[in-house]
């Protein structure tokens, strides 16, 4: 073999060991790349009481029960499911009942969803133009600000 091609052959070895060790990275990571589950998809996947992961969707609309100290208990829907959350701490100051937020904790054995970090997202009044075009063309477009122009 010349050094040309004993060259060719380490840098292919090198390309395809990298290859490989990112598929095995990407295959292992590949529920954790998720932000977060929705109610729905918890119940679809059967996450398991104890496995700890995000969970998102909107402040269920009377569903907020503060109790004593700053324990507070609200629930998660997608619109379809909704999961109850027990969180103790103090909550975003954007938190409310039909607003984004996302918590990070466990399922108890009841079924609840025992938080230990609770993020409020703010309403989404900027969206970039592709994104509202492809919710247009879906026909799930729900604009609830100030109509404004799309720019391009």
């Amino acid at each position: 073999m010349s050094r040309k091609q004993r060259r060719a052959v380490l840098i292919l070895t090198c390309v395809g060991l990298l290859a490989v060790a990112s598929l095995l990275i990407l295959f292992a990571l590949r529920d954790s790349i998720v932000f977060f589950h929705t109610p729905s998809e918890v119940v679809e996947k059967g996450i398991q009481a104890g496995q700890r992961f995000r969970l998102g969707g909107l402040v269920a609309e009377g569903s907020v029960k503060r109790g004593e100290g700053s324990l507070v208990e609200f629930g998660v829907t997608d619109t379809v499911k909704t999961i109850q959350v027990v969180y103790e701490g103090v909550l975003p100051d954007l938190f409310r009942e039909g607003q984004g937020v996302v918590t990070e904790g466990r399922l108890d054995e009841t079924g609840k969803f025992q938080a230990d970090t609770v993020l409020a997202k703010h309403d989404e009044n900027y969206m970039p133009p592709e994104v509202a075009d492809a919710l247009k063309d879906k026909g799930v477009w729900q604009h609830m600000g100030k109509s404004q122009p799309a720019t391009n």
